[in-house]
C-alpha cells in the first residue's frame, strides 16, 4: 500500500469490495452434491421502504454465519425476498393515492439497494416476492390441493368486525373496543371463514419438538405450550327444554376428580343454549349483545370482570343427578371446545371469583395430601391435586386414582370417555382485505364451495385499484368476482377473501430453492437444500410463524414435495435493538437511521458494533460511542497491516521460534480455537471480536520490541489469523487487507485457519522479570518450575543483577507463571 492507504476510506474500501462481488457473482450458488451444503436463511422483511436497525444486526448476523461457513468449504445458499403482502400497503394506499403495487414494488426497489450497501452475501439470482403472481400461483394450487384432501374447510367464525371500514380487524387492532383506525366501537359478528385443519397434524406439532434440538428451549415450550395437549374427560349433562325433553350439553374437563363440586355451568354468550334462552328474555338478550361487542382475543378475555347473568335453565348431573344453574359467562369462549364449562369454585380460582361475585356455593371436594398444603375456600379456591373428599363413593381416592374411577363410572353410564384435547385451533386463513393473495375458491349456489381449476390458476389480483375507504376493494370489481361454476357452469361466485400472510412466510424458505421453477410448486432442488440449517429471526414469532411454517412443511411432505419433516434444523432468535432501554419506534423518535451511519463510518462498522454490542440473542442497547469504538478499532487495525511488510508463513512452526514469538503464536492458536467455537458452536459474536482485539493488542505490544525477520513471520500469522476471523463480519475491510497481506485470491473464499495444535504445546513458558515494578528482562523456563528455582533464577538473571547490584533485597514476589518482581532499596 502506498502512503496515501495508510488511512482507512471505509467508502473506497465498500465500493471496490461491492464491485468485486457483483463482476464475479460471488453468491450466486448451484447444487453441488460433492460439497456438503449449508442454507442460511435470515426472515424476510415487510418492504415498508426503510431498513430500521433491527433489520441490519438480523442480517448481519445470518451474514456472519453464512460467511463463516462458506469458509469451512460449504456450498452456501443465502438468499433474500419480500413478504410483500399485507395490511401497511394498503393504508399506504388510503393515505397517498396510490395502488399498494405500486407502493410495494417501489419500496422493494429502495430497499434491496439499501441491503446491498451493507455488503450482505445475498444470491439475488433467486429474489422473491410473496406479492408476484409466479409465487402466490403455487399457494393457491396447494390451497386446492388441500380442500381435496379434507384438510380445508369453511365455516362461521366470529370475528372483529369494523363497521365504518368495512373490514375484520386482529384482536391487536381493537384499541379499548374501538378500530385502531376508524375510531368505530368494534362488533363481534360470525361469518363464513376459511380454515386450514392444523389439529389434524397436533400430535405431530407437539412430538417433533423433541427432534428441534438445535431450537432455544423457551420457543420449543412456547410451542408445546400454545399446542396445549391434554388428557382429559369429555362428559354430558342433561338439560330439559320447555317441551320436557332432554338436550345433551358437552364439557371437557382434566379434573375429572373434581366433578362432584360442579356448583354451575357457563356457556359462551354464542352458545346455541344461550341464544335459545334469550329468545325469552330480554334482560339476558341485552346482556348477550353487551358481550358481542368485546374483542375476541382469548389473552384479554383472562384480564376482563368475570361476567354472568343465569339463564334460567338447568342442567342434571351426570352422577350425583342434582340440579346445577346454568349461566352465560363472558369468560368462556365459544370458540374453545364445545362453548360450555363445568365450574367448580372450590378448585378453580376464575370459577372461585365468578361464584362469590353471584353468590354461588362453593363445594370443596379435594382436600390436601401434605400439611404444607392449606385449603381455605373462603379466601380463595384449592387449586392442588390431592385427596377426593365429600363424592361419595370415590372419597379417599388420590387424583390419579380418581381420574380413572370417574371417567370409568362415566363411560359406564354412557354420560363421558377419555379424551386428548389440543389447546390449538385450526389456522384461520380469510382475510377481508384486498392485497393479499385471492383464495382460489369459487362460491356456488348449487355445488357450494368449488376449487377454481389448475388450469385457470392463477387467480390474479389485480393490482390497478382504487381505495374508496369502505372494505376491499375486490367485493365492488366485478369482472373479479363473477364467475362461472366450474362443475355446473352456472353463474356463481368468486372468493373476495384473501389469504392470511402467514400463508406466504409458510413455505418461502423452500421457494428460494427453486425459484425459478414455473411448472410445478417445487421441485428437485428443495430436497438438496432442505431443511434451512440456520434460520435467524425474533424471538416474537415464536408461535405464529414458526408453529405455521412447521405445519406446511408436513403438508408439503405428505403431498410429495419434500422429503424432510421440520423446515429448520437450527434457530437463533436474536434480540431486539434498543435506545435508552426503549424499543426503537417512529413514535417515540428514538429510531437510528442506519444509512446515515454508513455514510459516516462505513457498512462494516455498524455491522461490527450490532454483533459486538451484545450476545445476539439478547437485547441491544444503542450506543454512539459504541459505533466510534467499531470505527476506531477498525481505523487502527487497518493502520497495523498497512504499515506491516507481507511475508509467507508456509510451513511456518514452533521449532525455530524463542519465548517471545511462540508466546505470540500461541496467543495466535489460542484465539482461534476460541473464535471458531464461537462462530460455530456458540454462535457468540461478540466474543468473536473481543477476542480478535485482544490478539491484535497482543500483536501490537510484540512489535514494539521485536522487528527480526523470524518476527515478521509470526506476526503475518497474527495478523492474517485476526483479518480471517473478521472476515465474516467486517467483508469488505478484510476484502481489501488480505489481499495486502499477500494473498491473490478473494478472502471471503479462503478456507478458515486450522489451529496448529503444536504451537498451542507450552513445555516452556515466558517470564516477565521485575525490578521494583520495572521491566528488566523476559526469560524462558520450564513450566513445571518450582518457585523457588524460578526466584533463584531471577536473582541469577544479568540484567537483574545489574539493577539490583549495591542494593539491600528487600522482597521476591512471585506471580506463578507470569513474572517475578525484585523489590529492592
Amino acid at each position: 500500500m502506498s502512503s496515501s492507504d495508510i488511512q482507512y476510506d471505509h467508502q473506497t474500501v465498500e465500493a471496490t469490495a461491492q464491485a468485486f462481488w457483483h463482476e464475479h457473482n460471488s453468491f450466486r450458488v448451484e447444487e453441488n452434491p460433492d460439497k456438503e451444503k449449508f442454507y442460511c436463511l435470515s426472515m424476510f422483511p415487510y418492504p415498508s421502504g426503510h431498513l430500521h436497525m433491527g433489520h441490519v444486526r438480523n442480517y448481519a448476523i445470518g451474514d456472519a454465519i453464512s460467511r463463516y461457513q462458506r469458509m469451512q468449504g460449504k456450498n452456501v445458499l443465502q438468499p433474500m425476498g419480500w413478504d410483500a403482502f399485507g395490511l401497511p400497503a394498503e393504508n399506504a394506499a388510503m393515505q397517498n393515492k396510490v395502488p399498494p403495487a405500486k407502493w410495494t414494488y417501489g419500496n422493494i426497489d429502495y430497499m434491496r439497494e439499501q441491503l446491498k450497501k451493507l455488503g450482505y452475501a445475498y444470491d439475488w439470482s433467486r429474489e422473491l416476492a410473496t406479492c408476484h403472481k409466479d409465487y402466490y400461483r403455487w399457494e393457491q394450487w396447494f390451497f386446492t390441493r388441500l380442500f381435496k384432501k379434507g384438510l380445508v374447510y369453511k365455516k362461521e367464525a366470529e370475528v372483529n368486525w369494523d363497521p365504518i371500514d368495512q373490514t375484520v380487524l386482529a384482536n391487536e387492532q381493537v384499541i379499548d373496543g374501538r378500530g385502531w383506525r376508524s375510531g368505530a366501537i368494534v362488533e363481534r359478528r360470525s361469518i363464513p371463514q376459511w380454515f386450514l385443519k392444523i389439529t389434524a397434524l397436533a400430535q405431530e406439532l407437539l412430538d417433533d419438538l423433541e427432534k428441534l434440538d438445535g431450537w432455544p428451549e423457551k420457543v420449543r415450550t412456547m410451542q408445546s405450550n400454545w399446542i396445549g395437549r391434554s388428557e382429559g374427560v369429555t362428559l354430558e349433562f342433561e338439560v330439559a327444554d320447555e317441551e320436557g325433553s332432554f338436550k345433551k350439553l358437552s364439557v371437557y374437563t382434566t379434573r375429572p376428580d373434581t366433578l362432584l363440586g360442579v356448583t354451575y355451568l357457563a356457556v359462551a354468550p354464542q352458545h346455541p343454549l344461550a341464544v335459545k334462552a334469550a329468545a325469552t328474555n330480554s334482560t339476558l338478550a341485552k346482556f348477550i349483545e353487551e358481550q358481542n361487542n368485546v374483542k375476541v382475543a382469548e389473552s384479554e378475555l383472562a384480564k376482563l370482570e368475570k361476567l354472568g347473568m343465569e339463564t334460567g335453565l338447568t342442567a342434571v348431573h351426570p352422577i350425583s343427578q342434582e340440579q346445577v344453574p346454568i349461566f352465560v359467562a363472558n369468560f368462556v369462549l365459544m370458540s374453545y371446545g364445545s362453548g360450555a364449562v363445568m365450574a367448580v369454585p372450590g378448585h378453580d380460582q376464575r370459577d372461585w371469583e365468578f361464584a362469590k361475585k353471584y353468590n354461588l356455593p362453593i363445594k370443596q371436594v379435594i382436600e390436601p395430601d401434605s400439611p404444607d398444603s392449606l385449603c381455605n375456600l373462603d379466601e380463595c379456591a384449592f387449586v392442588d391435586k390431592g385427596i377426593v373428599t365429600n363424592s361419595g363413593e370415590f372419597d379417599g381416592l388420590d387424583f390419579i386414582q380418581a381420574f380413572n374411577a370417574i371417567s370409568a363410572k362415566l363411560v359406564d353410564k354412557g354420560k363421558g370417555e377419555k379424551t386428548v384435547n389440543f389447546r390449538l385451533r385450526d389456522w384461520g386463513v380469510s382475510r377481508q382485505r384486498y392485497w393479499g393473495a385471492p383464495i382460489p375458491m369459487i362460491n356456488c349456489e348449487t355445488c357450494g364451495s368449488v376449487p377454481v381449476p389448475e388450469k385457470d390458476l392463477p387467480v390474479l389480483l389485480p393490482e390497478d385499484v382504487e381505495f374508496d375507504e369502505t372494505g376491499s376493494p375486490l367485493t365492488k370489481l366485478t369482472d373479479f368476482f363473477e364467475a362461472d361454476c366450474p362443475q355446473c357452469q352456472g353463474k356463481a361466485k368468486r372468493e373476495t377473501d384473501t389469504f392470511d400472510t402467514f400463508m406466504e412466510s409458510s413455505w418461502y424458505y423452500a421457494r428460494f430453492a427453486c425459484q425459478d421453477q414455473n411448472e410445478s410448486m417445487l421441485d428437485a432442488r428443495a430436497n438438496y437444500w432442505l431443511p434451512v440449517d440456520q434460520y435467524i429471526g425474533g424471538i416474537e414469532h415464536a408461535i405464529l410463524h414458526l408453529l405455521y411454517a412447521r405445519f406446511y412443511h408436513k403438508l408439503m411432505r405428505d403431498e410429495g414435495l419434500v422429503t424432510s419433516d421440520e423446515p429448520f434444523t437450527r434457530l437463533l432468535t436474536q434480540g431486539m435493538v434498543l435506545n435508552e432501554g426503549s424499543k426503537m419506534s417512529k413514535s417515540k423518535g428514538n429510531t437510528v437511521d442506519p444509512l446515515g451511519l454508513i455514510e459516516k463510518y462505513g457498512a462494516d462498522t455498524v455491522r461490527m458494533f450490532t454483533l459486538f454490542a451484545s450476545p445476539p440473542d439478547q437485547s441491544l442497547d444503542w450506543s454512539d460511542s459504541g459505533v466510534e469504538g467499531s470505527y476506531r478499532f477498525l481505523k487502527r487495525l487497518w493502520k497495523i497491516v498497512a504499515s506491516h511488510e507481507s511475508i509467507s508463513i508456509i510451513g511456518i512452526t514452533d521449532s525455530d521460534h524463542n519465548p517471545e514469538q511462540k508466546q505470540l503464536r500461541l496467543k495466535t492458536h489460542k484465539s482461534l480455537q476460541k473464535v471458531t467455537d464461537d462462530y460455530g458452536r456458540r454462535q457468540t459474536f461478540n466474543t468473536a471480536i473481543a477476542a480478535s482485539m485482544e490478539l491484535l493488542n497482543t500483536t501490537t505490544k510484540f512489535l514494539e520490541t521485536n522487528s527480526s525477520e523470524s518476527d515478521k513471520a509470526v506476526v503475518q500469522e497474527s495478523l492474517e489469523t485476526i483479518i480471517l476471523m473478521l472476515a465474516p463480519i467486517v467483508p469488505h475491510f478484510c476484502h481489501a487487507l488480505w489481499n495486502h497481506l499477500g494473498h491473490e485470491g478473494a478472502v471471503m473464499n479462503a478456507n478458515w485457519p486450522k489451529v496448529d495444535e503444536s504451537a498451542l504445546v507450552q513445555d516452556s513458558i515466558l517470564i516477565v522479570l521485575q525490578v521494583n515494578g520495572k521491566l528488566r528482562d523476559r526469560i524462558e523456563v520450564s513450566k513445571n518450575l518450582s518457585k523457588d528455582d524460578l526466584e533463584k533464577k531471577a536473582l541469577e538473571n544479568d540484567a537483574v543483577k545489574r539493577f539490583s547490584d549495591g542494593k539491600t533485597l528487600r522482597k521476591v514476589i512471585v506471580v506463578p507463571g507470569r513474572l517475578v518482581n525484585v523489590v529492592v532499596s
